[in-house]
């Protein structure tokens, strides 16, 4: 026989006026929904508390690859957080953090910040100014003090580099077109063949080798000085591949990351 007891429900403490809602994750953890897609899987590991990450358990040198992932794809913003982790996480001045400076200062320079780009090459060359990544940090150097106006600086970078990697292609071109900025076209020439000789061989370095020769031979060279883009290089790793197609246009500023 079922009961005709009418069971009696907590009546409760109800909810406050107007309702505030609750969840189960602590306040590091929140974020305002109409300033953060909560679907951006990128969210939550923003907000981590870095105090409480071991950093022995950081692999630094796979933030680089990140972060040269995001260049890839130019995203530099990102590449630039990317780098700064990598150097946060690196040892003091290890070379895991001068490569990881290099390439903080390659993605500043890409969005226009050629002072950060500055500080950062300056402090690779710091941690070791004649290792591994020291050429490229002296060129990429050149590369910034020439967009920021230096006018005597970005020679003696692109000198130091050749120095320091006889074999760098890019290093070669920078200091031939420095030597044609103050009109020592003959010894840019050389500098020129250097370069394809070891590989550069895009449009940019073939048009600067043509316009040095048209002021050699005192001739007028308008068509050619017109159709050169006429920058020197920045570039990401010494040991990066060098494009041997003597066809290939594509910008050489940027290059893939040697392994």
């Amino acid at each position: 026989m079922a009961s005709t007891r009418r069971h009696r429900y907590s009546d409760g403490q109800g909810f406050g006026d107007p309702y505030e809602g609750f969840d189960l994750d602590p306040p590091t953890y929140r974020v305002n929904g109409r300033l953060v897609d909560p679907a951006d899987d990128h969210a939550l590991a923003e907000l981590v508390d870095e105090a409480g990450i071991d950093p022995e358990a950081v692999d630094a040198a796979a933030l680089v690859e990140v972060g040269l992932a995001y260049v890839a794809i130019e995203e530099y913003e990102q590449a630039v957080d990317s780098f700064s982790r990598a150097v946060a996480y690196a040892g003091e001045d290890s070379p895991t953090a001068c490569e990881a400076w290099v390439n903080k200062g390659v993605a500043h320079a890409q969005l226009g910040e050629y002072d950060e780009a500055i500080g950062a090459y300056r402090e690779a060359l710091r941690i070791d100014d004649d290792g591994e990544h020291a050429a490229a940090a002296e060129t990429n150097l050149a590369y910034a003090l020439w967009e920021l106006g230096d006018s005597s600086g970005p020679l003696d970078r692109a000198e130091r580099a050749v120095e320091l990697d006889p074999r760098f292609p890019q290093a070669w071109y920078n200091r031939g077109f420095f030597l044609a900025e103050r009109g020592l076209h003959e010894e840019a020439v050389r500098c020129f063949d250097t370069a394809i000789s070891l590989g550069l061989r895009d449009s940019s370095v073939r048009g600067e080798r043509d316009r040095s020769l048209a002021f050699l031979e005192d001739t007028v060279g308008g068509e050619t000085e017109a159709s050169v883009d006429s920058t020197p290089h920045r570039v990401r790793n010494p040991g990066a591949a060098v494009d041997s197609d003597p066809d290939d246009a594509t910008d050489p500023d940027v290059r893939e990351r040697g392994e």
